[in-house]
């Protein structure tokens, strides 16, 4: 059941991290918080996580010594985007079909779900 969670999850990253660097770069800007944009710019912050993703996607599957701490790191990836989802929450931005303050406040809620999936995926089995 872990190695299935934790392909899916690898599997998310990319596709996350592709559609941060073509389809969806405009959606992804929306996140980035103004604080951020003040040091880089929306859309090479946005193309740096994309990249990211990628690479912490692709690295669950065939790193495979190295889960577990990859599953730290994506776990604190996570954490560390959340103030955009927070922003994108506070500043009413538009962005992925969340149009509505309900919808926005909904998402934050799958933040800490996505930190306990790397986590749980990545742990070394029992015995």
């Amino acid at each position: 059941m872990r190695a299935a969670a934790r392909w899916l999850l690898s599997g998310a990253m990319v596709f996350a991290g592709l559609s941060h660097l073509f389809w969806a770069r405009r959606e992804f800007q929306a996140q980035v918080p103004d604080v951020a944009a003040k040091v880089m710019d929306k859309d090479a912050v946005v193309v740096a996580s994309g990249v990211a993703e990628i690479m912490l996607g692709a690295s669950l599957v065939v790193l495979p010594g190295s889960r577990r701490t990859l599953g730290a790191v994506l776990a604190a990836f996570f954490v560390a985007v959340f103030p955009g989802n927070i922003e994108q929450y506070v500043k009413r931005r538009d962005g992925f079909g969340l149009d509505t303050d309900a919808k926005r406040l909904t998402r934050l809620f799958f933040q800490p779900l996505l930190v306990a999936w790397a986590l749980w995926a990545t742990r070394p089995p029992r015995g």
